[in-house]
């Protein structure tokens, strides 16, 4: 029963991952922006939180870089897709690449630091309960932050004027210009606020969940947060499960081989890959179903005004 205890509390700290980046690329979604490039910003932001540490010692300082890195990276992504008019795929794609080639240049001097050793977090009296505290209240502050933050949104984006307004941006750019709303401004702070929670995801990667730094460590995490923004159809809560199942299935990996489980290990690390995949494919097969909840301009461009 410890074991699996064990595989709950990694579940959900693997799940937090995709859940911030799955969430702030909503976010970008729902204002009508496909942001491409999650996996070369997220590494970016994993050097420059990590890097943080290693100078101060302080993890909410490494998140606060990863951030604002993340959130600047965004901001360049958007002045060239929103003000410039470029391809919104393909500078993606050039943001990913570059976040790629730049964290390992940047992450070379990096390699062997070690960070200081992380506090113990424990919920009073809850993490003390038997196979459950383990499991689920002995987790970083920032795996509670992560469901708030769904939570939180789905607030924001269905019961408030400025969630409204977000949403009309992303569905209707042409009528919340005709209102008086800036498009292109709402959609860049929408942006950089994705880009920010996807810098904040790269940063729990290299200074809680893995506390190191490696080469190309997000290993293709940024690209399934851009499938799980598809599988959950654009809602919040939806992404929270979602992150948590894609999070179940990377762990269940080092649970089987832990376990005894006789299987080849490059199997088990397609594992992740593989379900989305599955998943994609499965939700394809009822395109009205897509049609129904994602945003009606999402990959088109429209700029008007300021």
């Amino acid at each position: 029963m410890e074991s699996y205890a064990l595989l709950i509390a990694a579940t959900l700290s693997a799940g937090t991952v995709l859940a911030l980046a799955a969430l702030g690329l909503l976010i970008n979604e729902k204002a009508g922006v496909v942001n491409l490039g999650a996996e070369g910003l997220m590494l970016c932001a994993a050097i420059a939180g990590f890097a943080t540490v290693v100078h101060t010692g302080s993890t909410w300082l490494g998140f606060a870089a990863g951030m604002a890195a993340g959130a600047l990276l965004a901001a360049i992504f958007g002045v060239l897709v929103i003000w410039l008019g470029t391809n919104q795929y393909a500078t993606g794609l050039a943001l990913s690449l570059f976040g790629v080639g730049f964290s390992a240049f940047v992450g070379i001097n990096y390699v062997q630091a070690k960070l200081p050793e992380l506090p113990k977090y424990a919920i009073p009296v809850l993490g003390d309960v038997q196979l459950l505290g383990p499991a689920l209240f002995r987790q970083h502050p920032l795996v509670y932050g992560a469901m708030l933050l769904a939570a939180g949104l789905v607030w924001f984006l269905y019961r408030t004027r400025a969630g409204l307004v977000l949403r009309s941006v992303g569905e209707s750019p042409e009528s919340a210009h005709a209102l008086g709303y800036p498009v292109r401004r709402i959609r860049l702070a929408a942006v950089m606020v994705g880009g920010a929670l996807c810098g904040l995801a790269g940063a729990y990667i290299s200074t809680v969940y893995t506390p190191l730094w490696v080469e190309g460590m997000v290993a293709g995490r940024g690209w399934i947060a851009l499938a799980l923004t598809t599988f959950a159809t654009w809602r919040p809560a939806r992404v929270l499960l979602g992150a948590y199942l894609f999070g179940g299935v990377t762990m269940l990996q080092f649970h089987l081989q832990a376990s005894g489980v006789q299987v080849a290990s490059q199997l088990l690390s397609m594992l992740p890959y593989v379900a989305t995949i599955v998943v994609l494919a499965l939700i394809s097969r009822n395109p009205t179903w897509i049609r129904v909840n994602m945003p009606a301009s999402l990959g088109k461009a429209f700029y008007p005004g300021s």
